[in-house]
């Protein structure tokens, strides 16, 4: 048996054991569900080869280049913020089939259009799904995730993220002799119609979700499937018990979600709110979405054209997926508090020497490696990090809740960088706009070391109990907060 799942009841997994083979199959649906974040990351990073080509066929002015990228924002914020309470009512599963289904849309629209309103329109249908995936994969990945390997499950989703924006570039490369950007779009169909089919045939029922919502049967049959046969009566049992001491707890959760507002702002939820709305904050705030989004025109800025703009964009890519490798290789060793701050640090001297660069006028080669730092410092700590937080210090009751609030806020922090970053670097200089980024990562390094718990291999209640102590309003339980080594509560 693979130990791992939460034993809290209510918390995270609804088992406690689960068989090599479930455990297999747990990682391929985790993949499949993660399917929406390589679809962000496709979306988003797709329009930074795409814009180059963009900008000549509809003449499109700076403000009009930044708005392209930036709308498809609008929609993720309202796709983000609708999507804790849609899953709740329908369901985890259908909710990502739907968003499958939106993206395609929005492809279609994006693929056909014939002028820069149009454009802008496919770009919100996009926006809403991308930004309801955001959400919801973190969720649902923490609903299916043994307590063992949680972190690295929840970074799968940052992961399929860096690989859609690394396919997005590889895409971008693909056309670039051609100029044709509505082929580089209509590429995210494919990724879009596996989401639907995944939906549809192959992923499960969060089976937190059936419990909460009177399905124990189905949430049985679903917890039996990832156990083997001389266990798995037993662990029904187990679960039958949970979910008979869980009612309680589930009805006033049931209540809550009728008033998430005044529920996220309760006493006991609020310091979990504030970290995950700051680090939703200063993730973009940190300067990374303008290398994402803007890495062609930054670099042909530096005197290279635009197809070599591409080209280097690539390694900028692969670095991203790279590190993101070694993130989830390490997120449950090392624990998330050493990577943050470890990965705020290096991104606060990489993107100040990135700054400087412009400045002083280094040459092409020197200015991407700073960029090369700058990603990998992102995709080894904050990235990936982020999303796994999100999926853990919230109490559960307002886990849906709390993930769609934070990723709005993400969400919103990234429409006001990547609208106000061209015109910025227009009005202050490129270089003084990137140490603007340096000095939000020094205070996101220290923001982390103050207020941010190690979650690793904690349950629930100790994780609130560590926000709790951390804002000065209860003790800290006994827990090694360097090595996020601690004893979980049976």
């Amino acid at each position: 048996m693979v130990q791992g799942f939460s034993r809290e009841p209510g918390t995270h997994g609804p088992v406690a054991e689960v068989s090599p083979a479930g455990l297999r199959k747990i990682w391929l649906w985790a993949g499949a569900i993660a399917m929406g974040g390589f679809l962000f990351g496709f979306d988003t990073g797709v329009v930074s080869g795409a814009l180059l080509y963009i900008r000549q066929d509809f003449n499109l002015s700076s403000f009009e280049q930044g708005s392209v990228v930036s709308v498809l924002l609008v929609g993720a914020v309202v796709g983000a913020m609708s999507s804790g309470d849609i899953s709740e009512r329908i369901g985890r599963r259908p909710t990502l089939g739907l968003i499958g289904v939106v993206f395609l849309v929005g492809t279609l629209i994006v693929t056909i259009s014939n002028g820069y309103p149009v454009l802008l329109a496919g770009r919100i249908v996009l926006g809403l799904a991308v930004g309801a995936a955001s959400a919801l994969v973190p969720v649902y990945l923490s609903e299916i995730s043994p307590t063992s390997i949680r972190g690295r499950l929840l970074t799968l989703n940052q992961l399929m993220i860096t690989t859609g924006i690394l396919v997005a570039y590889l895409v971008n490369l693909l056309f670039a002799s051609s100029g044709s950007w509505r082929s580089m779009f209509a590429v995210g169909a494919i990724p879009g119609a596996l989401l639907v089919v995944a939906a549809l045939w192959l992923l499960p029922e969060s089976p937190m979700w059936l419990i909460t919502h009177g399905h124990q049967d189905k949430a049985r049959e679903e917890i039996a499937g990832v156990t083997d046969a001389t266990t798995a009566d037993t662990l029904v049992q187990r679960a039958e018990q949970r979910i008979a001491e869980n009612r309680a707890k589930q009805q006033r959760a049931a209540a809550d979600r009728q008033k998430p507002g005044k529920r996220l702002l309760a006493p006991d939820v609020r310091p979990a709110l504030i970290v995950g709305l700051t680090l939703a904050a200063v993730q973009q705030f940190g300067g990374i979405n303008t290398i994402i989004y803007y890495a062609p025109t930054i670099i042909e800025q530096t005197g290279l054209s635009a197809s070599n703009s591409i080209f280097y964009s690539v390694a900028i890519g692969v670095i991203n997926l790279v590190m993101t490798l070694v993130a989830i290789k390490v997120v449950d060793r090392v624990g998330r508090r050493p990577m943050l701050l470890v990965s705020l640090g290096t991104m606060a001297v990489s993107v100040f020497l990135l700054g400087l660069a412009f400045v002083v006028g280094m040459n092409s080669e020197l200015t991407l490696l700073f960029m090369v730092v700058y990603i990998a410092a992102f995709a080894g700590g904050l990235g990936p990090v982020f999303w796994t937080l999100i999926g853990e210090i919230f109490p559960p009751a307002v886990r849906a809740e709390g993930s769609s609030a934070s990723t709005a806020v993400n969400w919103v922090s990234n429409f006001i960088v990547s609208l106000a970053f061209l015109p910025l670097a227009s009005l202050l200089g490129q270089g003084e706009t990137f140490w603007i980024f340096a000095v939000i990562c020094v205070f996101a390094f220290f923001f982390v070391g103050r207020y941010v718990p190690e979650t690793q291999g904690r349950d629930a209640e100790q994780i609130q109990e560590s926000l709790q102590a951390r804002f000065g309003h209860a003790s800290e339980p006994q827990h090694d907060e360097d090595t996020g080594s601690g004893t979980a509560k049976h």
